[in-house]
């Protein structure tokens, strides 16, 4: 018979099949706790039963040695005559019965004395149903033969009393298992069926789509939150990957097409060797300058994607501060620019490379943009301090300054302010800064130095192991 189609669903889902295997498992536990109990319960009865038996039997014996056969016969007649008595049976050496309240016992049960089942059925109730007895069989002296037992039937009804409820509540727990698995298989379900519709419009090219939570804080809502940020993470390399390309198509062309222009220019109108020298060497410049271009956004690229993690060392900060802050003096002196290095010793975990270029990049744009607009000698100063599990390294102006309006911009590749497009570059600079920020952990902030710009990059002395990782 086949099986409607959403019940077939369910039943090949990972959660019913969870669900079947732990109410297998619990069902052959619940049995064996049941026989365990019922047998338990009966070897209880038995023992104590036994126990009773064999009081009546030496307390009869004593009877018999008290005052010999006929006393033995009297206590006998007064016991079968209790509501609920026991079960007894004496006979002489012939077999022929003295006194007893059974009837119809195994041919030979008296032959031998010891413990044993047997059935019977009482004198006293004629046509009664046979029964099953425990007995014990003593021989007394002068071939008489003591036969004392109990009925076991409450052994059996006790037993019952207990393994029916038993039984009773395993049906019962075994629907609601079966009930509930279904109910926790199609909230399971719902659950999947609704990440898969999500998956299938992110993978339709909806980026925007994210996995719903419940709010429960379960292990669907902890994995759609990771998946949330995965695709939060994945949109934003997406944005940025179609801003490069824009940013690319607009950006370059102008320099590709100066370089084209000049060099149709030097075809058409150059004469002399000194002509064709100056064309190419202003061919090669542009080349240059675009080459440089490109590195700056394959690093970029790199930073983002985390793949120099894998290099990732003990850097001292302090060694890079310095040996940039020489690099630069020279350069700052000459366009009117007193460079200062503060630096104390903090080691990182990073890529000493990328640490050392981002570092340049912010002394190179403090060189550029760092000028008092009165004209005056300016300043660049560049510092290195811990703060608690940070190091901040922080590079200081006297210039104009970025507008608290701007500051968010700059950082993306390829944006230049007005006040910076006669001035050259790329627009690169502070958004490989802030791509190596974030590659170690750290961050990239901007504030006034009065006058002057500060960028304060905040980078963690203890970085997280799987980051470093």
């Amino acid at each position: 018979m086949k099986l409607p189609r959403n019940l077939s669903r369910l039943i090949r889902t990972t959660a019913f099949k969870l669900l079947a295997v732990y109410l297998l498992v619990f069902a052959v536990f619940a049995l064996f706790m049941i026989g365990y109990v019922a047998w338990h319960t009966r070897q209880l009865i038995e023992s104590q039963v036994a126990e009773n038996v064999a009081t009546e039997v030496r307390s009869l014996a004593e009877q018999y040695r008290m005052g010999g056969i006929q006393r033995l016969v009297l206590a006998i007649d007064r016991r079968t005559r209790r509501p609920g008595s026991s079960i007894y049976l004496l006979s002489n050496f012939a077999g022929e019965v003295l006194a007893s309240n059974v009837s119809d016992l195994p041919l030979g049960l008296l032959e031998s004395q010891g413990t044993r089942f047997t059935p019977y059925r009482r004198s006293e109730e004629p046509g009664a149903k046979e029964n099953l007895a425990f007995v014990q069989v003593f021989l007394l002296p002068g071939g008489y033969r003591l036969l004392v037992g109990r009925d076991v039937e409450e052994r059996d009804t006790v037993r019952q009393m207990v393994v029916r409820p038993a039984q009773g509540a395993l049906l019962l727990i075994l629907v609601l298992g079966v009930v509930g698995g279904f109910f926790v298989t199609r909230r399971v379900l719902k659950r999947i069926d609704s990440m898969t519709a999500t998956s299938e419009t992110i993978m339709a090219g909806d980026l925007s789509g994210r996995l719903a939570v419940d709010g429960t804080d379960d292990e669907f809502d902890r994995l759609a939150h990771s998946l949330n940020t995965m695709l939060d993470r994945i949109e934003g390399l997406m944005v940025g990957l179609k801003e490069v390309s824009d940013n690319i198509a607009h950006d370059l062309k102008t320099p590709l097409t100066r370089l084209r222009n000049r060099a149709e220019e030097a075809l058409r109108g150059a004469t002399s060797e000194t002509q064709y020298r100056t064309a190419l060497e202003t061919t090669i410049e542009e080349s240059a300058a675009l080459i440089r271009t490109f590195d700056a956004l394959l690093m970029i690229a790199r930073a983002e994607a985390g793949q120099a993690r894998d290099t990732m060392v003990d850097v001292d900060l302090k060694d890079i501060a310095e040996n940039v802050g020489e690099l630069y003096e020279p350069l700052a002196d000459e366009q009117g620019l007193d460079l200062t290095v503060e630096a104390e010793p903090v080691t990182v975990h990073g890529v000493r490379e990328l640490l050392a270029q981002a570092l340049a990049n912010l002394v190179d744009n403090a060189i550029k943009y760092g000028l008092p607009k009165d004209g005056t000698r300016g300043s660049i100063r560049v510092s290195l301090r811990r703060e608690g599990d940070a190091a901040l390294l922080e590079v200081a102006d006297s210039g104009e300054g970025i507008p608290a309006k701007d500051r968010d911009r700059v950082v993306e590749r390829f944006v230049r302010l007005d006040a910076s497009r006669t001035r050259p570059g790329s627009g690169l600079g502070l958004s490989l800064v802030a791509a190596v920020a974030r590659l170690h952990g750290g961050a990239l902030t901007m504030s006034d130095a009065g006058p002057g710009l500060r960028v304060t990059l905040r980078l963690p002395t203890r970085i997280a192991e799987g980051l470093a990782q």
